[in-house]
């Protein structure tokens, strides 16, 4: 990773991470400490999402590399923002930027076990958060959040639409995207 990747993946986690502190109850105490709370469920979820396609790719000879959508990144702190100001309750439509992977050789299968990656890394995370809650060694309202978001992102990430992970699932194994989306859905909607 060079120091613009480095740079544009700390912009990304950091507006992220503003926006949906923007947006969260004010039960995890004051604004800054609220803030390090989200940048920890959010920004390690978002991180290692992305990173996950970046190195499967590379796996499979691809370069890959990590690019903020400055006008996303943008869009998301200022909906966050204006959701939550008039309407009491905000949103954030988060479209940070992603990973750009050049391989011209890269097959269907290889495409979509790229994409398959940030989302099954999303479930390890939740996972995690989840287990580290349980063995008390995290606050349960972090653990709980951190569980919450990163099942979240899996679940957006994997929608069966361009440009969405779950696309790409897709089109490689109809099978295995539909059984990964519904332990997503499960977890999202009745969890």
């Amino acid at each position: 990773m060079d120091w613009e990747e480095f740079l544009h993946i700390t912009v990304s986690v950091l507006s992220i991470s503003l926006a949906f502190s923007i947006i969260f109850p004010e039960s995890f105490g004051d604004p800054i400490q609220k803030f390090f709370v989200i940048f920890l469920t959010v920004g390690l979820g978002f991180i290692l999402h992305e990173l996950a396609h970046k190195y499967v790719a590379m796996h499979y000879g691809a370069y890959a590399v990590y690019r903020a959508w400055v006008w996303g990144l943008v869009f998301a702190v200022s909906l966050a923002f204006a959701t939550q100001f008039l309407f009491g309750k905000g949103f954030v439509f988060a479209a940070p930027g992603a990973v750009y992977i050049f391989g011209p050789h890269l097959s269907r299968k290889h495409n979509g076990l790229i994409g398959l990656a940030g989302p099954l890394m999303n479930l390890v995370v939740a996972i995690g958060f989840s287990l580290l809650g349980a063995l008390s060694f995290l606050n349960p309202a972090i653990a709980s959040l951190g569980f919450q978001v990163n099942m979240f992102l899996g679940f957006f990430n994997l929608l069966p639409f361009y440009p969405m992970d779950g696309e790409k699932v897709v089109r490689w194994n109809q099978n295995v995207w539909f059984a990964l989306f519904i332990v997503f859905m499960f977890f999202v909607f009745f969890i």
